[in-house]
């Protein structure tokens, strides 16, 4: 039954049907397989109780909150205090890149809003500066990924609600692992730019401006303080944090700023409706199929074989075990039906292997999001071609070296728990 269900899935979604739609067809060729139609009364009740969870509700927040920031002309802003910070070295705006990175992913953790923000106003001052443009928009890319991994993140809201893990705790347990994946980029961005012999930019017109520069970006900073720190400390709720970050930016954009009209809230808002729906589908769809894989007990009789062949006593080898089914999984899937999927079935093998929950969803939240950038499905690929107006057979050729950086910092995280434990248990989340 589970393979027919999977030739069935890729068939459907390869011919251009809706995602959700593939799922929910996929779900109904497994029950005309197991020969039991009574199970297709089930699946509206499913695929509501996918999307019934007070922790999701989180994501529109964040989400408005990224577009506001992009509309209002906060995250320009943002980008300004990041080039005041590293754009005076060597190949500083590929630093800049990063830095902006960091910075955007405190605010609406969504890898696909990054890479749209950062490619508008990045991509075509660094191939002015002299980068390629294949280094451009995939080093943009690769700083997208920071998003989902530094706090808030939709992935972990999602990976949380199906695994009642803490919310919090996660958002703090991601806090290193990004700077990690920022610092591995910005080590990238150096050799290229020795390489390459990367002009040096004028420092002394940028420090000129840094008074500036201060007063203009931080109201721009004060966001994402007020969803990380509102978070972390235990004073809000992730939905709470969303909501006025969301009431912050409104103000900010009508009052201060004066970049937000009528018309940009209200695309906002439209915006932000179809980007969450879109979230909820899947996941509802997602939740069908794996409500039907567990009647037919597939998770179990995974489990036993991980049992039986030892990994489960290995918790490093696990894991390594996991991003290897993960990764091809997410070169040819969205990442939302992904993480749905998958997350009820190893969630359970991890906690019994002796695997901190907050570590785990560390591990598969990065494992989901470097998918972002791996061809063929990478979302994010296709964004900065189409922002930086470069090829996608260029970004597809050139984009490995950065797979390769964010595999190789997902085996330290794998290998050294530690770094994803260490401020949750020092905040005690």
């Amino acid at each position: 039954m589970s393979l027919i269900m999977l030739g069935s899935f890729f068939i459907l979604m390869f011919s251009g049907l809706p995602l959700y739609l593939s799922l929910v067809t996929t779900a109904l060729t497994g029950i005309i397989a197991l020969g039991d139609w009574s199970l297709i009364r089930v699946l509206a009740q499913q695929f509501y109780g996918g999307m019934d969870s007070f922790a999701l509700m989180a994501i529109p927040f964040f989400v408005l909150t990224g577009i506001l920031m992009n509309k209002s002309g906060l995250t320009d802003r943002l980008l300004e205090f990041s080039r005041l910070l590293v754009g005076s070295v060597r190949g500083g705006l590929g630093y800049v890149n990063v830095v902006a990175g960091i910075v955007l992913a405190g605010v609406n953790g969504s890898a696909a809003a990054d890479a749209s923000a950062l490619g508008t106003l990045l991509i075509p001052a660094m191939v002015k500066d002299g980068f390629s443009p294949p280094y451009a928009a995939g080093l943009t890319a690769g700083s997208s990924l920071i998003g989902p991994i530094i706090p808030p993140s939709v992935f972990m809201i999602i990976y949380a609600s199906m695994t009642n893990t803490s919310i919090g705790g996660l958002f703090a347990a991601g806090v290193l692992p990004g700077l990690l994946l920022g610092g591995a980029f910005m080590v990238m961005n150096y050799f290229y730019s020795r390489k390459n012999n990367m002009p040096i930019l004028d420092s002394k017109a940028i420090r000129a401006e840094a008074g500036k520069t201060l007063k203009r970006s931080f109201s721009a900073i004060l966001a994402p303080v007020i969803i990380i720190g509102g978070i972390v400390t235990g004073i809000v709720t992730p939905t709470e944090s969303g909501a006025l970050a969301v009431a912050y930016c409104l103000i900010v954009g009508v009052f201060l700023t004066r970049g937000l009209t009528l018309k940009g809230i209200w695309e906002s808002l439209y915006e932000t409706a179809r980007l969450t729906s879109s979230i909820f589908l899947i996941m509802g769809a997602a939740t069908i199929i794996g409500w039907l894989l567990k009647w037919d007990q597939v998770p179990q009789r995974f489990a036993m074989f991980l049992t039986q062949s030892g990994l489960v006593q290995s918790p490093f080898l696990l894991m390594i075990v996991f991003s290897a089914i993960i990764f091809p999984i997410g070169m040819f899937m969205e990442e939302v039906s992904t993480l749905s999927l998958l997350t009820p079935i190893f969630a359970p093998l991890a906690i019994k292997a002796g695997i901190d929950p907050l570590h785990f969803g560390v591990v598969m939240t990065l494992n989901v999001t470097i998918a972002l950038i791996t061809p063929p499905m990478g979302a994010c690929n296709y964004i900065v071609a189409a922002i930086g107006r470069v090829k996608l057979s260029d970004v597809f050729i050139h984009i490995w070296p950065f797979i390769g950086v964010s595999m190789l910092v997902l085996l330290i995280i794998i290998a050294f728990p530690p770094i994803t434990t260490f401020i949750p248990r020092l905040l005690g989340l």
